[in-house]
């Protein structure tokens, strides 16, 4: 496949275009569309399912929620949970799939937050510790990772990992 400027500026693996192919697939299997919700991400999942024509089929809509405060306010992300456990977490990825799939109206999100880096690392969350989350027909589950890299790198195998998380799960119901 020819990789276009557009597509290469998106700092992702070549191969993520054959995923989103795949979870475009997916979608339409099931007659769905999808969500997404970013933080340090910034975006990249929906540019990449976005770059693709056609994705008005099964793409929803995408949200950008760097800031706690867009967390609250856009995904209903109660503040108790990041008082508790902070913005990088399993307790707020989750929260942010379900209210993505909630507020879009969508069977088919996923989120995503994380420290990329280079700063705002710590000793209990590193650069390069991130939260996935997904919500899929009402079922929600989380999984975090440990990417390594530069803050390009860890964004890259963020996006790329919550897109194969998502997949995985689709292919799974039935």
């Amino acid at each position: 496949m020819r990789v276009t400027q557009v597509e290469s500026a998106l700092w992702l693996p070549h191969d993520v275009w054959g995923l989103v192919d795949a979870l475009a697939d997916a979608l339409r299997a099931h007659g769905w569309r999808m969500a997404s919700a970013e933080s340090c991400t910034g975006g990249l999942v929906a540019a990449a399912c976005t770059a693709r024509a056609g994705s008005s089929d099964w793409f929803e809509r995408g949200w950008v929620t760097y800031a706690n405060a867009a967390k609250v306010e856009e995904l209903g992300v109660p503040v108790a949970l990041l008082d508790a456990h902070g913005a990088v977490s399993e307790p707020v990825a989750r929260a942010m799939a379900a209210g993505a799939a909630q507020r879009a109206g969508v069977p088919a999100a996923l989120a995503i937050t994380g420290v990329a880096g280079p700063t705002g690392g710590s000793a209990a969350k590193p650069v390069g510790t991130v939260w996935l989350g997904w919500s899929v027909a009402g079922t929600v589950s989380a999984h975090g990772h440990r990417f390594d890299g530069d803050r390009a790198a860890v964004r890259g195998q963020a996006a790329v990992a919550a897109l194969q998380g998502l997949l995985q799960r689709l292919r799974a119901v039935a």
